[in-house]
C-alpha cells in the first residue's frame, strides 16, 4: 500500500501506487549520438510521457545526467503493477526496438507536492 500526501494534514491515498521507472538506454553515449532514426524514437517518447503527465499518472520525467551515461527517471502513479507494465510496454522507445529497456521499482512510501 502507499501512503501518498501532498501535504502534512492530507488523507493518505491507498488506492494508487507509486514506481521508479529507469529508461536504459542502448548505449552510454546514446544521448550524443543518437541517428536520426532514434532521434525521432526519443521525441515519440518524450511525447509518449508528457501525455501522461497531463493526465497526471507521470508525476516527473526526464534524463538524468549521471557522469556515466545519461538515462531516463519517470516516478509514476498507477492502480497496479499491470497497469505500470502496460505504461513502459507501450513506450515508443521500447516499442521501436533501438535497444532500450526499462528498470522498474516500486515504491513503499511517496510524498507528492502540489
Amino acid at each position: 500500500m502507499s501512503d501518498v500526501t501532498s501535504n502534512p494534514s492530507a488523507q493518505p491515498t491507498l488506492d494508487k501506487r507509486f514506481y521508479v521507472c529507469r529508461l536504459l538506454p542502448p548505449r552510454s553515449n546514446f544521448a550524443t549520438d543518437m541517428t536520426p532514426e532514434e532521434r525521432q524514437v526519443m521525441e515519440a517518447h518524450a511525447a509518449y510521457w508528457s501525455e501522461h503527465l497531463r493526465q497526471g499518472v507521470a508525476i516527473v520525467y526526464g534524463p538524468v545526467a549521471d557522469p556515466k551515461g545519461v538515462w531516463g527517471l519517470g516516478v509514476i502513479r498507477v492502480k497496479n503493477e499491470e497497469q505500470m507494465r502496460e505504461l513502459v510496454e507501450r513506450d515508443p522507445a521500447v516499442l521501436a526496438r533501438i535497444g532500450a529497456s526499462y528498470e522498474v521499482l516500486p515504491m513503499l512510501k511517496a510524498a507528492v507536492g502540489a
